[in-house]
C-alpha cells in the first residue's frame, strides 16, 4: 500500500472516529474538551477573561460552532455525531484546500526563480 494510501485511509479512521470526542465526555460527564471553552466557560472557570481572548471572541464565528449544525442545540447523540463527522470533512477539506494551494504557489515561485 502506498504511504499516501495509508495517510488518506488514517484520515478517513479519525474522521470516523471524531464521535468519540463527543461521546466519551458526555458518557464520563467531563464537560467540555480541555481548550475548547467559550469566554463564558473560561470565566465560570478561572475568573476572568483575558481582554484578546475576549476581543477575538466577539470578531470570530466559527461556521460550525460547537461542531453542529444551526438549530442542533438539543439534538439526539446520533444526529450530534453525525455533525461531528460532517465537521471534520470539513475541516479536512479545508486544511488539504490551504496546503495544495501553498504547495502550487510554491512550485510556481520556485519554477520562476529557475527560469
Amino acid at each position: 500500500m502506498k504511504t499516501a494510501t495509508k495517510l488518506w485511509v488514517g484520515i478517513a479512521a479519525l474522521i470516523v472516529l471524531s464521535p468519540l470526542g463527543l461521546i466519551v465526555p458526555a458518557k464520563l460527564g467531563a464537560g467540555t474538551a480541555w481548550g475548547e471553552w467559550s469566554a463564558e466557560e473560561l470565566d465560570a472557570l478561572i475568573g476572568y477573561v483575558p481582554a484578546r481572548l475576549a476581543r477575538l471572541s466577539e470578531i470570530w464565528r466559527a461556521p460550525l460552532p460547537d461542531y453542529a449544525f444551526k438549530g442542533q442545540e438539543q439534538a439526539t447523540m446520533p444526529a450530534l455525531s453525525l455533525s461531528y463527522v460532517v465537521s471534520a470533512v470539513v475541516g479536512v477539506a479545508a486544511v488539504v484546500a490551504i496546503a495544495l494551494l501553498i504547495g502550487r504557489l510554491l512550485a510556481r515561485r520556485e519554477k520562476s526563480n529557475a527560469a
